[in-house]
């Protein structure tokens, strides 16, 4: 390899084989990098920490540039220890002490409960990482914000230009647009010079960029908005129309994601109950709910009971999809549904991969969600006026006669227009502007 190869190195807790929802961006930044000349080291955890706690999609570790070289660095992170056999007895006995002072532990290094104390391994990492193979750029991706210091080290000890990549805020809580607790004047000190030396910072929409530019306004022109976006996975996703005539089957309506608290599964299910019962396009429609039953390992029993209970609606849970499998499960689908916890600040990653396949949407989310803004303009699209029941049953109504009346060419049209949002369009302007700025 010649020098003349820029060397960028990544920060991410959450990669392959986490199945975290912030894995896709990582997996995809890193590849856009990769096939873009760049040679690219990742500074992850070790794989173990995801197989015996938050779980794992090992289909994502096949998705990586093989040119990616991945080191990983334990954190010693308490948190993700399950094997109680591991525990000594004081944290036994008192787990509830022993936890406060232990976040102490991680306070002496980085104002994040759980991960403060990765940073002195990561800035060594860094450091051995630099000495190997100079880096030209460093691009941390928060949460955790810990995933940041990688790149503030390198430019303080050898003057390398770095990137942070918010997925989500690390001072506001998207859905209710207040501060988090976990936002002590300690956090802000950090993100305030954390920020001053990046050279750029990346936000997944507007309204979260605009939120951190009113609170570090001279920081404006390096913030940039890097959203989301769909990976191409081949012809395959982008789904035929199906014939709706007399005798075919019924319409299958899709949810894919993790199902948390936030999103409104109750409102979703009675609305369906409604809908369903007045006959027409969604007489014995089918709703299936793919993906995980809360963000860890165990499944959310409430989430769990509500929809056994809707079984008789229809309703049925068919487990997580891996990536690799997507594309499949889309083509199993007559419409979707995009269901959201409120908050103006909430986009979701999977609203562009919904549009990608030119299916109907039904958004099932508060119409001022950053999502609205996402799907505005596209042809097959169906909002809900609000998270009543009686209005999301409407428009689920509205979308089962879109369903069944969309044509090919209005499919094909709806696909057109959904693949703006190709995450390879966000990031290629980006790489390019990154490129222009390092030595080569």
């Amino acid at each position: 390899m010649t020098r003349r190869q820029p060397h960028m190195l990544y920060t991410a807790w959450s990669f392959p084989p986490s199945r975290a929802g912030g894995v896709y961006r990582a997996v995809a930044t890193v590849n856009a990098f990769a096939e873009a000349g760049w040679a690219v080291t990742v500074l992850t955890v070790p794989r173990e920490l995801f197989i015996t706690s938050t779980g794992v999609d090992l289909a994502l570790e096949e998705q990586l540039h093989p040119g990616i070289r991945v080191e990983r660095i334990d954190p010693a992170v308490p948190a993700f220890q399950n094997d109680l056999t591991r525990w000594s007895r004081s944290r036994a006995r008192w787990p509830e002490y022993w936890r406060l002072l232990d976040f102490a532990r991680d306070f002496r290094h980085f104002p994040e409960p759980n991960y403060g104390r990765w940073r002195p391994a990561l800035e060594a990492a860094a450091r051995r990482v630099h000495a190997r193979m100079p880096v030209d750029l460093a691009i941390g991706t928060g949460n955790p914000h810990v995933d940041f210091v990688s790149g503030w080290h390198l430019k303080k000890v050898a003057g390398v230009p770095y990137v942070l990549d918010y997925r989500d805020a690390w001072q506001l809580d998207v859905f209710t647009g207040k501060k988090l607790i976990t936002a002590t004047p300690a956090v802000a000190r950090w993100e305030r010079r954390l920020i001053a030396g990046a050279h750029e910072v990346w936000f997944v929409n507007e309204p979260i960029r605009r939120w951190h530019v009113e609170r570090y306004p001279e920081a404006e022109g390096k913030m940039r908005v890097v959203a989301n976006g769909f990976d191409r996975y081949g012809p395959e996703l982008t789904v035929p129309v199906r014939d709706h005539g007399p005798g075919t089957e019924p319409l299958v309506f899709g949810y894919i994601g993790t199902i948390t608290s936030h999103v409104p599964l109750r409102q979703l299910l009675k609305a369906w109950r409604v809908a369903r019962s007045t006959g027409g396009a969604l007489t014995d429609a089918r709703l299936v709910l793919r993906g995980y039953l809360g963000h860890f390992g165990e499944a959310d029993r409430e989430a769990q009971r509500l929809i056994e209970a809707a079984g008789a609606d229809g309703v049925s849970y068919e487990g997580p999809v891996s990536k690799a499998e997507i594309a499949d499960a889309y083509q199993g689908f007559d419409a979707l549904v995009l269901a959201l916890g409120t908050g103006k600040y909430v986009t979701s990653g999977k609203v562009f991969e919904y549009a990608a396949t030119g299916l109907p949407v039904v958004s099932v989310h508060d119409p001022g969600n950053a999502a609205s803004d996402v799907l505005r303009g596209s042809p097959a699209w169906v909002p809900t006026t609000s998270l009543d029941p009686d209005d999301i049953a409407d428009a689920l109504r509205a979308t089962a006669e879109l369903a069944v009346a969309q044509t090919g060419p209005e499919r094909e049209a709806a696909q057109n227009w959904g693949a703006q949002y190709e995450r390879a369009r966000q990031l290629a302007p980006r790489i390019e502007a990154l490129r222009a700025i390092v030595a080569t």
